[in-house]
């Protein structure tokens, strides 16, 4: 398809940039689970393995618009299924965001908002984008890049959130 085409170098880029950061957030995980700090496993849930939810999803996003598909319809069903997923996992993310032990750690506006709605929007956005892939669509992949992007960005802040978080929590603890 013509039009996917155009779209193959933003796509590999992003993709591979998903790639390699997903492989990043592997790092930093086997490096901090050697350390037992008493961290809920539901810490995890909530704040890590969205991170690495939101860059796969926009390697998934990647990879589905880089095949040679035959029509519009097939990988818009793709990207909305993938979108609607994105969007019940935040969900349940934020769920477990109201069950984490309050003595332990209080989200606040910035972390709702940097770990629940701006993702949230983005699964969303691709959704939208993805019914309107085949009736307009330069307007609806200029959409599914925008919340490519926005993902990536999310994920990259998250995770600096997180590595920032444990890294002065156990230097606290040390003293």
């Amino acid at each position: 398809m013509p039009v996917l085409t155009e779209w193959s170098p933003f796509y590999t880029a992003i993709g591979s940039s998903a790639a390699a950061l997903t492989g990043l957030m592997f790092v930093v995980i086997t490096l901090v689970a050697g350390e037992n700090r008493g961290r809920s496993p539901l810490g995890v849930a909530t704040f890590s393995t969205p991170t690495v939810m939101h860059f796969c999803a926009t390697l998934f996003f990647s990879l589905a618009i880089l095949a040679p598909w035959h029509s519009l319809g097939g990988v818009a069903i793709l990207l909305g299924l993938m979108g609607l997923y994105g969007a019940i996992y935040i969900v349940r993310v934020m769920y477990l965001t109201t069950r984490i032990d309050r003595e332990l750690y209080v989200p606040d506006a910035e972390d709702w908002t940097w770990f629940g709605v701006l993702p949230l929007l983005g699964y969303g956005t691709v959704v939208a984008a993805a019914f309107a892939l085949p009736h307009v669509p330069v307007s609806a992949l200029f959409a599914i890049a925008g919340a490519a992007v926005l993902l990536i960005f999310v994920g990259i802040r998250n995770s600096w959130d997180v590595v920032t978080y444990l890294a002065v929590d156990h230097d606290a603890g040390d003293e």
